[in-house]
């Protein structure tokens, strides 16, 4: 199912825009006809555009991550997996700037407010098309908060109660990257978003998932929603990204429970 709304999504995306193109035209320019200016706008903006979302979907980056976080008759050690994450996102970082840097002053504009965290996909189109990954992933996320809480006690304690470490950390994982992607796609960059909502969650008393998980998605989204109010609200003739908004908001706090850590 998810890989149909991707098709369908890479479909549309080829053929609308400001200047649409129909398939027979992209047919004709795929083998090498048609005009100059449609050749420029499907090989050097519409098709980077699209592979450039695909990838930031971050399944191929979740993968990457795996394949040097793991270990040989180990599996996956979770120092090596924050390790490995901070550095190909570092990398993929540095790759984007460099891509924006040749493209038009417009697509570049939105680029940087994507990842400031603006929300632009602000239509009905992109509401329905993050719905299906909503639909089918939060409840199969919510089926497996037995296996969740088992996990939080470390993984000796879960493989002594039955439960395969390794394989429910590759699924549980490939589904929470699924989730952030799809709405990362939609929403632009919102990192605090998701380290500060869980902490607010478990300082409230939800230790068990089956009600951490909806209370922190529905923390979340008034945080979010908040954000989003603040920066279209803001004086001046532009509007702050939700993302930005958030980061102010959120950044004290999380300093202030990393000191209250350290001081324990």
């Amino acid at each position: 199912m998810l890989l149909v709304v991707l098709v369908l999504l890479v479909s549309f995306a080829l053929t609308h825009g400001k200047l649409a193109l129909s398939w027979s035209e992209i047919w004709e320019i795929v083998n090498g006809g048609g005009t100059s200016a449609k050749r420029l706008l499907l090989f050097n903006f519409r098709l980077p555009r699209i592979v450039l979302a695909i990838l930031a979907g971050a399944l191929l980056t979740a993968v990457i991550i795996f394949v040097f976080a793991y270990k040989k008759r180990v599996g996956i050690i979770p120092v090596r997996l924050v390790l490995t994450g901070v550095v190909v996102s570092t990398g993929i970082s540095a790759l984007t700037l460099l891509l924006i840097t040749k493209i038009d002053s417009e697509n570049y504009r939105f680029v940087t407010m994507w990842h400031a965290g603006s929300i632009w996909g602000s239509n009905w189109f992109f509401v329905l098309a993050l719905l299906p990954w909503m639909l089918v992933l939060i409840p199969w996320l919510l089926f497996k908060h037995r296996e969740l809480d088992i996990l939080q006690f470390g993984g000796a304690a879960a493989i002594s109660l039955g439960v395969n470490i390794q394989r429910e950390r590759i699924k549980l994982i490939i589904a929470a990257v699924a989730l952030t992607g799809a709405a990362v796609s939609v929403t632009g960059g919102i990192g605090f978003l998701g380290l500060i909502t869980p902490h607010i969650t478990r300082r409230l008393g939800f230790k068990k998932h089956w009600q951490l998980l909806p209370v922190a998605a529905a923390i979340g989204s008034v945080l979010l929603l908040i954000s989003d109010t603040i920066g279209r609200l803001s004086p001046g003739s532009g509007e702050i990204p939700a993302g930005t908004v958030v980061a102010i908001i959120g950044a004290p706090y999380f300093l202030y429970l990393l000191l209250k850590e350290s001081t324990r």
